[in-house]
């Protein structure tokens, strides 16, 4: 006897080739009825008797789609109406869309097989992809997923690419870019004033002809423009950076294959698969010679010097989409290609504007005409402890949600001011925004404003409710406040314990560890070296470390002389203006000290601050690795550099007292002093700033073992931009998991500014299920 189910199934099910798989188990089953795409994801009615429908849900559930991912699937028997044959069906567009976005995914083997055989009608053609691979979040308009809501709606499938797409054993069934050479997108290479210099594959040669020339090109690619030079090419690169008015900041590198790559860099097995992966972000990899001053010894390469000056890592990614792959193959040698702006500005994702805004910087411009909808930056990951950590996270990561272990009200979280994010909430999802960068610019606070639309219409969210940081003059603040919803502040340094815990499905009660370089803390003063002991809905903060002041506030951040003078001044007082044998007070010329001196003794412009990444700062200008920044985090990241291998067990020791009270409790304080005075006797007695360096990290990770011991909770939360370090996180979960504690680190989700959105649904989510106000210290 036959039965009839009908099937909702939830998660990442449109644009992975679901339906034609559904089709096609369906049919050699025997089963009739329909399957649709539908505001809720993949909707299914399938006819047949008992057992094979058993079978049919058996086989969904082991062999969808490599790309999919199934949240929730619900069934339900209903009486059959005697389906005649089984179909895809038009998309049903009622109820609230439920159904996951997909990022967009790197080229699949088999399209990557098309575009080199001259045999294919796909031969060379810079947009091929199928069900397996392709734009997706880069080009939809609104849920559910079908080619009219993306920006392919605007080229009609010609007659080969219509049987492919209506064909069930295609893999280009329902894939909605489907395009080729007589009906997609073209390609273009354009001078710096837009006149057309050739199209197609002339275009393309051309591109590589001027490359080799030495000349900067702006390449229109998934999520927006790169600007790409030869890699090898060290008057190439320094223009570049001239141009860019980029001076030290590493710039990103794309290699013709892996095994190129691994003639460069080392490798792990781990690295090599997200080098490969359909995410294909950009990888931090460790160069096979450490000296930034020449390649390795076997490699083809010279890589110009100021790809990534000082640095022994090189942000390096494989081609991902099909016009890199062309590019690529055809010029043969790695290539710098990095966002197409300018500092503090979104990438370029419309031709005209690109003209306008990087006509000071290409020299030629390579466009198409599928229309971007929204800038997506490439992904940036490092591995830590044989563990993906994602740095920066868009394409091929945004927008997939976060589980959160409750349920949590219709939010949007503004997020922070820098590493800008934006998220949405609906039941238990976090949809989180790719990263949108610093708020620092009309054209970055136009894209903040776009994307927090865009989100809240593709899911038809309707928040409650809006969540932003502490502080009052972030523009994301104030724009929350201009929302005319009601408003939630969190704390940023809760924020980020939240997103850590978010990030590893954790609830209840943990110690978290909190170390950045700024947020606004509870008492006015900036915070960025906290520990935080959370509950049900809120947190203590159970630790901290000694302030110092910093003389000219957010100028600090750009000169670690002047938090390395701000902390020397907290230990010799005003007698430090005449200490020319120290770094940070030899850099000031004398009436620049004593206008210092008095800014600190007066508090002008000077705030106080517990910040661990400031302290990382000023230790870097106390031993001489770093005075001026030329990108956020140079010093911390130096100090970093600066630790040999193999290093030193030894480390300096980081008192910690009960000696702070925070209304009725009592902060535990770690005093810096005795460190950074046994700083100075190792600087006297010439022992190597890298040797110095290494017991610094050594001293921070036992500060935390300190900690958890006094406090004595056993779940530790490292977070925060200074865990972006690979040594301090190693090193830490190495001494906690040591003495019995659990550690945990991030994963998927950033531990800098990048996860404050949705730490902030999170918490504020927390404190709504404890049927508690806003989350406070308790």
């Amino acid at each position: 006897m036959n039965r009839r189910i009908h099937i909702v199934i939830r998660g990442a099910v449109q644009g992975v080739g679901f339906r034609p798989f559904i089709f096609r188990t369906a049919t050699e089953l025997g089963i009739k009825g329909w399957v649709c795409n539908s505001q809720l994801g993949v909707s299914i009615e399938a006819e047949s008797e008992s057992e094979t429908l058993e079978t049919f849900l058996l086989r969904i559930h082991h062999e969808k789609p490599s790309h999919a991912y199934i949240q929730s699937l619900e069934c339900s028997y209903r009486d059959p109406v005697g389906y005649g044959s089984f179909e895809i069906r038009t998309s049903h567009l009622h109820g609230s869309p439920a159904a996951f976005v997909l990022p967009d995914i790197a080229t699949c083997p088999d399209c990557l097989e098309e575009l080199f055989d001259p045999a294919n009608h796909r031969y060379r053609y810079p947009f091929t992809n199928c069900t397996n691979c392709g734009p997706r979040y880069s080009i939809i308009e609104a849920l559910p997923y079908d080619r009219p809501h993306t920006s392919m709606k605007g080229f009609s499938m010609c007659d080969r690419c219509t049987r492919e797409y209506q064909n069930p054993h295609d893999r280009r069934f329902h894939a909605q870019p489907n395009a080729c050479p007589d009906c997609g997108p073209s390609l273009e290479l354009w001078d710096r004033d837009g006149r057309p210099l050739g199209r197609e594959n002339d275009a393309l040669s051309a591109t590589v002809g001027l490359l080799r020339q030495g000349s900067t090109i702006a390449i229109k690619g998934i999520g927006g423009f790169h600007l790409v030079v030869d890699a090898c090419n060290e008057e190439a690169v320094r223009r570049l950076r001239q141009r860019k008015h980029r001076e030290e900041k590493p710039f990103a590198l794309m290699f013709p294959s892996l095994d190129m790559v691994m003639e460069e860099s080392i490798v792990s097995p781990l690295e090599a698969r997200l080098l490969e992966s359909s995410e294909s972000p950009i990888v931090l990899l460790e160069r096979a010679n450490s000296s930034d001053a020449a390649s390795s010894s076997h490699s083809r390469f010279h890589l110009a010097r100021e790809i990534a000056p000082g640095n022994p890592y090189l942000g390096i990614m494989l081609p991902y989409a099909p016009l890199h792959h062309l590019l690529m193959s055809d010029l043969g040698t790695p290539v710098v290609a990095t966002s197409g702006n300018l500092a503090d500005e979104p990438i370029c994702i419309d031709e005209e504007e690109a003209l306008q805004r990087l006509k000071g910087i290409a020299d030629a411009f390579l466009v198409h005409n599928r229309p971007i909808v929204r800038h997506i930056d490439d992904s940036i990951v490092r591995v830590i402890l044989n563990r993906e950590l994602v740095l920066r996270r868009a394409r091929g990561y945004a927008p997939l949600p976060v589980s959160l272990p409750t349920s949590v009200p219709d939010l949007l979280a503004v997020g922070a001011h820098l590493k800008s994010t934006v998220a949405t909430a609906r039941g238990n999802q976090v949809f989180i925004s790719q990263h949108l960068g610093d708020l620092e610019t009309v054209e970055s606070l136009r894209a903040f404003e776009h994307e927090t639309r865009s989100l809240q219409e593709l899911y038809h969210i309707r928040p409650t409710q809006v969540v932003s940081d502490l502080h009052p003059d972030y523009l994301s603040t104030a724009h929350a406040r201009e929302s005319g919803l009601p408003l939630q502040t969190i704390q940023h340094h809760y924020a980020h314990v939240t997103s850590c815990m978010a990030d590893n499905a954790l609830e209840g009660t943990v110690l978290g560890v909190s170390w950045d370089g700024t947020g606004l803390g509870l008492d006015g003063t900036v915070w960025g070296g906290e520990f935080l002991l959370t509950s049900p809905s809120g947190f203590r903060r159970v630790a901290t470390f000694r302030q110092f002041k910093l003389p000219g506030a957010d100028q600090a951040i750009k000169e670690p002389r002047r938090s390395g003078f701000g902390l020397l001044h907290e230990i010799l007082h005003d007698s430090v203006t005449d200490r020319m044998d120290l770094l940070p007070v030899a850099e000031f010329s004398e009436p620049e000290r004593a206008v210092i001196g008095q800014m600190i003794r007066r508090g002008f412009n000077s705030p106080a601050t517990s910040s661990v990444g400031r302290l990382f700062d000023a230790v870097a200008s106390i031993i001489g690795l770093r005075q001026i920044n030329s990108f956020e985090g140079q010093g911390a990241m130096e100090m970093e550099f600066a630790i040999p291998n193999p290093g030193t067990e030894d480390a300096y020791r980081i008192p910690v007292e009960a000696s702070l009270a925070d209304g009725n409790d009592t902060v535990l304080m770690l005093d810096w002093e005795s460190m950074i005075l046994a700083v100075l006797e190792d600087l006297d007695r010439g022992i190597h700033p890298g040797i110095i360096s290494n017991k610094f990290h050594n001293a921070l990770a036992d500060s935390i073992l300190e900690v958890g011991h006094r406090i004595g909770e056993r779940r530790i939360v490292l977070t925060g931009g200074c865990f972006q370090n690979r040594y301090l996180t190693e090193r830490t979960v190495h001494v906690l998991s040591q003495s019995g504690f659990q550690p945990y680190w991030h994963q998927r989700v950033p531990p800098n500014d990048g996860g404050i959105s949705l730490g902030q649904i999170y918490a504020a989510a927390r404190s709504a299920a404890a049927g508690a106000d806003p989350p406070n210290p308790t």
